[in-house]
């Protein structure tokens, strides 16, 4: 047997004598069905859960994908980018949310980052609060005076104020989308008097 010529395995002249004996992570595989540990590189057993030379399990992990067309001694481990995070949405979506709940999105978007550092964002958030503060203030005003002047008026004023807040609340309504909507297009439509102190919080000329 000492004649035979090994194929793929080189086996040191200490351990020639006594081959079946050679510790394994001495023996460099070159070709075979044998994969190798993931730790050290030594050649593994077949179903074999540690290696033999370091110790580490052969199990894969969950980050570790293997190809149909790739052995186990193939696999390259890909750890997850520490820095990637959570996308941050267009400037113009946030300019257009920072209406949609009123002062409350308007303030949120101003206290976020990286929002509260953008000026078409920080327009519309502004915009969006003293519009917000406006109509509250509008509505406020409106219910004393209905409540002073419809007495007053025997209910005459009562009769003509329904009509006229159905049409206030469209038209709240409608300009609320409408600035919802200038926003999106990235455009900084600005309201009389609101919008002027909306651009000077933002530091916007317009």
């Amino acid at each position: 047997m000492h004649n035979l010529r090994p194929v793929g395995l080189r086996i040191p002249a200490t351990a020639s004598k006594f081959p079946s004996l050679r510790p394994i992570d001495q023996v460099q595989f070159v070709g075979g069905d044998m994969s190798a540990c993931r730790s050290c590189g030594a050649p593994l057993a077949e179903a074999t859960r540690f290696c033999q030379s370091c110790g580490s399990s052969t199990e894969l992990r969950p980050d570790v994908s293997v190809s149909a067309n790739e052995s186990p001694a193939e696999v390259a481990v890909i750890s997850p980018s520490g820095g990637t995070g959570s996308k941050a949405m267009e400037t113009n979506l946030v300019g257009a949310l920072s209406y949609l709940a009123g002062f409350i999105t308007g303030i949120i978007f101003l206290v976020l980052d990286p929002y509260k550092s953008n000026s078409f964002v920080r327009f519309h958030a502004f915009q969006s609060i003293f519009f917000n503060v406006a109509w509250i203030a509008f509505w406020i005003v409106w219910m004393i005076l209905s409540a002073v002047l419809t007495p007053l008026t025997a209910g005459v004023f009562g009769l003509i104020a329904l009509p006229l807040m159905l049409l206030f609340i469209l038209a709240g309504f409608g300009l609320w989308i409408f600035l919802m909507y200038q926003a999106y297009q990235q455009k900084l439509f600005r309201l009389p008097i609101v919008g002027k102190f909306a651009a000077e919080h933002a530091g916007v000329r317009l």
